[in-house]
């Protein structure tokens, strides 16, 4: 079962990747997206965010536990789903995953209030994923708001 949280908790691997195991998972994101995600209906989309949140959250819990390390870098699942979030609604354009993906980096890295405030008072699974689903938000409506001022043009 280890190996299994572990799976899911590093994104296939993928937090295992040398150099900002983040970036990485938040790439998976994109390519999950960019794979089929971006043409399931909204409402099958948010069920599978809202399924993703809550097994990450288990793996990321257990993967803590396994490593015996708070927060471990190689737990990237949690930017897999906030980097989904990002790009819910997002036009299937390569400009638009580029752009959520900049934008998700950037509230994931410099966690503006609440991001910051959640990873520092909140620990265990819920913990690592809540930060990054914050982060995701701030990404999501800047993105949007973006996508709607471009259209606008």
């Amino acid at each position: 079962m280890d190996k299994l949280f572990l799976f899911i908790a590093t994104g296939a691997g993928s937090g295992y990747l040398p150099k900002a195991p983040g970036t990485w998972g938040s790439l998976v994101g994109v390519l999950l997206w960019l794979a089929g995600m971006h043409r399931l209906a909204l409402g099958s989309y948010l069920a599978v965010l809202a399924v993703l949140f809550i097994i990450g959250t288990v793996a990321a819990s257990a993967a803590e536990k396994i490593v015996d390390q708070g927060d471990p870098g190689i737990v990237v699942i949690d930017e897999i789903v906030g980097q989904l979030l990002t790009l819910t609604l997002a036009p299937a354009h390569p400009l638009a995953a580029l752009a959520g993906f900049a934008l998700f980096r950037l509230f994931d890295i410099r966690k503006p209030f609440p991001v910051g405030w959640l990873d520092q008072r909140i620990h265990g699974g819920l913990g690592i994923m809540l930060d990054d689903v914050a982060a995701g938000i701030y990404a999501l409506l800047i993105l949007q708001a973006g996508v709607w001022l471009c259209s606008s043009i």
